[in-house]
């Protein structure tokens, strides 16, 4: 990390955010005025008032969207030029990747040295990939004897609303956006209202990089925009994550309306299962206590429920305790803070509610405090809980905070009923030396992605993510993405 804090500090006090709309190519108030406070994690400061979108502006947006996309001054554009673009806003991005870094953290809490060492690199590394695919990408010629000429093709879909959710809020738009503008089509982005301020700037890098007017377009807004989005006729597709009560909202909207393409990245409780012949259990340790407490346990994915062979529950719990030390809350704008700031009020209010429930219910072990790092703003310790009786609700339901719950277990099979006891299915892993034992729970664990001695160690564009059961449908990542965003079609010609 090349800057102190006070330099942070210091750019951060002099830093200019755009706080309006992003519609048909240029900045804009909303329609009717209205704005919204966008309040920093940090300490509960007003960083600026952004654009209220309504209704009108969604039409605005999906108009212009249309529009584009009808004309094919984008979709028409061959995978080449479409390619060379995307691969110009990358640079773009990464010109103003400090600007842009310390814009999130601002916006959503998080240290530093994760948006500007982990978000921003994985931001232009998904571009740059969805960028490289196009061009690569082959259709079909179906063989069907000498009589006839079968061709299948994909083609856009036309235009797609992605509803992003605030815990990687360039991050999580980026794996929309990327390979839904890369096969043509027209996006509309609605970033959450508590993060929506470096969406709303990378659009003007967008237009700079040469994407046309109204193929890329930001509506920050409350969840009327997006309600809007999901039940609009003329929205084709959309591209959801966040919480699994908003997940069947919009696919009730897509129902009621057109029966639009609904994709859906929703909760996940996920089982981290240390079995007793673990290779090495301090890293299991390390490992197990980033999965939790990195990005302030703000991670779908997270491995929030720890599974502990009875033989190793003591030394893997005085790990985690010394592991945890590593994880106190600091100041987002301190490069060597490990973790920030929940991401508001409210959310700091339901975390603390959790904890509360399991010191009820549970064994506290670790933590359990809010944490006064900045008045005003929002921390809370890395907490474990031990749960005896594995039926807290703190173990079972979603905290979307930096809480671990561990449960004992004897037995690979009641392992594995433990962790696939859960509605969701988003992920899991699994530590141990037998790679047999390794491979069969693989199979047997209801999860979109399984680690085996590692928890969530690398972020790489080949691998498709996404979840079983009410973790949600299709896939983020990987060349598994565009079948997202495009529609299959057959022709089929005579030839005598």
């Amino acid at each position: 990390m090349s800057h102190s804090m006070e330099t942070w500090k210091y750019r951060a006090a002099s830093l200019k955010i755009e706080p309006r709309a992003f519609i048909d190519g240029g900045y804009c108030f909303a329609a009717d005025g209205q704005t919204f406070d966008c309040i920093s994690p940090i300490d509960g400061s007003t960083l600026t008032q952004v654009a209220r979108c309504g209704i009108a502006d969604v039409e605005k947006a999906v108009s212009a969207a249309r529009r584009s996309f009808e004309e094919g001054v984008w979709a028409g554009k061959s995978s080449r030029e479409r390619k060379a673009i995307l691969l110009k806003w990358a640079k773009l991005i990464a010109e103003h990747r400090e600007e842009i870094a310390l814009l999130e953290t601002l916006d959503s809490g998080k240290p530093i040295a994760d948006t500007l060492g982990a978000d921003l690199p994985n931001v232009l590394y998904c571009l740059e990939w969805y960028a490289e695919a196009i061009d690569k990408r082959n259709d079909e010629c179906v063989p069907c004897g000498d009589d006839f000429l079968a061709l299948v093709t994909r083609e856009p879909m036309g235009v797609v609303a992605a509803i992003v959710p605030w815990n990687y809020p360039l991050l999580m738009a980026a794996w929309k956006f990327s390979p839904a503008l890369a096969v043509g089509n027209s996006v509309i982005v609605k970033p959450s209202e508590r993060s929506p301020l470096t969406a709303i700037r990378v659009a003007a890098l967008a237009k700079e990089a040469g994407i046309p007017d109204g193929v890329f377009n930001i509506l920050p807004g409350m969840g009327d925009v997006g309600a809007a989005l999901s039940s609009h006729g003329d929205v084709d597709c959309v591209a959801f994550t966040g919480s699994g009560p908003t997940g069947r909202r919009i696919m009730k909207a897509a129902a009621d309306s057109n029966l639009k393409r609904v994709w859906l990245e929703l909760g996940g409780k996920s089982p981290n299962i240390i079995m007793a012949d673990c290779p090495d259990l301090d890293r299991a340790a390390q490992s197990a206590a980033f999965g939790i407490f990195g990005n302030m346990g703000e991670v779908c994915s997270a491995g929030s429920r720890l599974l502990v062979h009875s033989s190793v529950r003591n030394q893997i719990v005085k790990a985690i305790a010394a592991a945890a030390k590593n994880f106190l809350p600091g100041h987002p704008l301190d490069p060597k803070t490990t973790m920030g700031a929940l991401i508001d009020q409210a959310h700091l209010e339901r975390v603390l509610s959790y904890i509360e429930a399991g010191t009820k219910e549970a064994a506290l072990l670790v933590g359990g405090n809010s944490s006064k790092v900045c008045e005003g703003g929002f921390y809370v310790e890395p907490t474990v809980f031990f749960d005896k009786n594995r039926d807290s609700r703190v173990g079972r339901e979603e905290v979307f905070g930096p809480v671990l719950t561990i449960v004992e277990f004897e037995t690979e099979a009641e392992a594995l009923a433990l962790a696939n006891s859960s509605e969701y299915g988003l992920a899991a892993a699994v530590w141990t030396a037998d790679a047999a034992v390794a491979h069969r729970m693989a199979r047997r664990l209801k999860a979109g992605t399984v680690w085996v001695n590692c928890y969530d160690e690398l972020v790489d564009m080949n691998f498709p993510f996404g979840g079983f059961k009410q973790s949600g449908n299709g896939r983020d990542l990987s060349l598994h993405a565009f079948d997202k965003y495009t529609e299959l079609k057959t022709t089929l010609k005579r030839l005598t």
